[in-house]
Parts: structure tokens; sequence; C-alpha cells
């Protein structure tokens, strides 16, 4: 018998094999075995009682428990916040909930410091707000191919209402006026009710509406719903139709979503992003998210990563061919 073959068949070399397999096996998620040893700071770029500000505290609750950890939330609204984050140690311990919003953010504002898609790590999406457009009741025009007809038969006659460029009722108008090739022109407000209000007025005609107003409006007979911009009909509304139904694909939920700085482990996102697959299990949790009118979502950190870079890249060409 060689040596060699002595060594193979001998203890030693089997017990070296194991430490060698044992060692291996345990770099691979040893970075999310010890997260978190302390506490967590959830950024929220908008102000208290949002409904991003609402879902990062629901998502606290719950990971606190989860995690045997105390997870804060930490208002900074505006650009400041955002960019914080982007700067914050890549060590798990400071995350951010934001809306997709985040995609434009250097679009529409100069004080921009950071780049949304490098300098962030996408975890998870939490919920998803189905969008419908409404119109005044005097708006002569009751479906989707009546309102782009008018506003072919009369260009920049017809406009949408939104509380600003980065919010995603204007980006689901820019959209949407990309994907029908029309002209209707932008009106900002300064918040979502003056938005909403101004329709119901009659001082602006179009807008992109959460459900839960696009519902109670409607039935009040203060607005009228058009369609709704989700790949199918939602419960809520079960006799509004898509707009896919009625001609156009066109498509765009609201999103509100988990991300931490570029860098941050991945075996970290990938156990964050378990953690809130597992909460959403539960009828508690899927609870929470309806009450505040969303769609419960959960995502890969790789699929969410995919979601904001393709949608920045998208609104990237919408901004500059509408002059933005």
């Amino acid at each position: 018998m060689t040596k060699l073959r002595r060594f193979l068949l001998s203890g030693k070399c089997l017990l070296g094999a194991m430490a060698l397999a044992a060692s291996a096996f345990a770099t691979v998620p040893a970075a999310a075995q010890n997260w978190p040893s302390q506490r967590v700071t959830i950024v929220v770029p908008f102000g208290a009682g949002s409904v991003t500000d609402i879902l990062a505290r629901i998502f606290a609750e719950d990971m606190g428990r989860r995690w045997h950890q105390q997870v804060i939330v930490e208002n900074r609204p505006g650009i400041a916040g955002t960019g914080a984050v982007a700067k914050s140690a890549a060590d798990g311990y400071t995350l951010m909930v934001t809306s997709n919003g985040h995609t434009v953010a250097r679009l529409v504002s100069k004080d921009a410091q950071f780049d949304p898609v490098k300098d962030f790590a996408g975890i998870t999406r939490l919920g998803s707000a189905p969008l419908f457009l409404i119109t005044h009741p005097d708006v002569p025009a009751k479906t989707v191919k009546e309102v782009i007809a008018l506003a072919k038969k009369e260009p920049g006659k017809l406009n949408f209402s939104s509380p600003g460029l980065a919010s995603t009722t204007f980006i689901a108008g820019a959209l949407f006026r990309k994907a029908a090739n029309i002209n209707i022109v932008h009106v900002p407000f300064r918040s979502a009710p003056d938005a909403v209000t101004a329709v119901m007025r009659g001082d602006a005609q179009l807008y992109f509406a959460p459900v839960n107003l696009a519902r109670d409006q409607s039935k009040a007979g203060k607005v009228r719903a058009i369609a709704a911009a989700t790949a199918k009909r939602i419960p809520d509304m079960p006799d509004t139709p898509t707009f896919t139904e009625e001609g156009l694909p066109f498509v765009y939920d609201s999103w509100f979503g988990l991300m931490a700085p570029r860098g941050v482990p991945k075996a970290v996102l990938e156990k964050i992003s378990k953690d809130w697959a597992d909460a959403l299990k539960t009828p508690e949790m899927q609870d929470k998210i309806k009450k505040q009118f969303l769609i419960p979502v959960t995502d890969t950190p790789s699929a969410m990563d995919k979601i904001v870079a393709d949608e920045t890249a998208n609104l990237t060409k919408v901004f500059k061919e509408a002059g933005i």
C-alpha cells in the first residue's frame, strides 16, 4: 500500500476534509447568521403619516419581533434622507423604505447626490398600489378609447394633475401619454389632495388615483373611473376594466420598497427578503397591508434590483422626451 493510499484511508484525511467542508459551509451564511446584532434603523424619505411611513412601521414592528432587536423608523423627508442612506455604512443596519419616485429623483432634483441604481441594493417591494385613471364627470369620454380620441382631436386641451414631478401619479400620467401617443398637459399641484380636488372641481380633467379614492369618489359621482392601470381587474372595483382590456397595453403600479446602501452582504439582503416573505404568509400581515389599500408583494433582492434599474432607464427616456 502506497503512502498516499494509507493517508487517504486514514482518519486524519477524513477529519481534515470534514473540517474544510464545515468551514466552507459556515463562511457563506456567516453574515446573515450574525445579523442583526444591534439596532436597525429604517430611514423614510417622506413625512410621518404617509403610506411609505406607515409601511415602514408595519415592517419594523414585525421584524423587531423576528430579529429580537430594536428596529426604529426615522423620517428624513426629501432628497437629503435618501442621500444619507446612500452614504451610510454597508452593514445592513441602515435600510430605507421608499416609493418608486426613487427612480426619478435625479431627474427632478439637482440636489440628488446619488445614483438610484448604483448606490443602492434592492431587497424587496413591500406593497404595490393599483392606480386608476379618473376624470371629471363633465369630460365627454367614458372609456380609454374615448379619452384617447378626445386628446387626439384637440391636442393640448386635456390636462392631468399630480402633486409634482417625482410623484407616482405624474409618472403614470407621463407613461400613459407616451403609450397612447397623445398630447395632454401636466398641471402640478402642491399635494395629492389638491390635485384630486382640482379634478373634482373640473379645474383639471384627468388624474391617476389610488383604489380607495377612485372607488369612493366615483360612487359619490364626483369623478368617473375610466380604467385600472393593472394587469387584471381589482376586486374593490370589479366593474372597472383594465387599460389592456380597453385595447391599450398599459400597466403601471405604484410600489413601495425596501432598499439598502450598495455593498451590504448578499446573505443579509436575502435574509431580510426571506423574513418579509415569511411575514406575508400570515393573515395578520396580509390584512395590515390590505388596510392601506395596497397589494402585498415580495421579491428577491436580484428581482428588486432589476425593477429599479429597468424603471429608472425607462423613465429617464420618458422624462427626456418630455423635456424634463
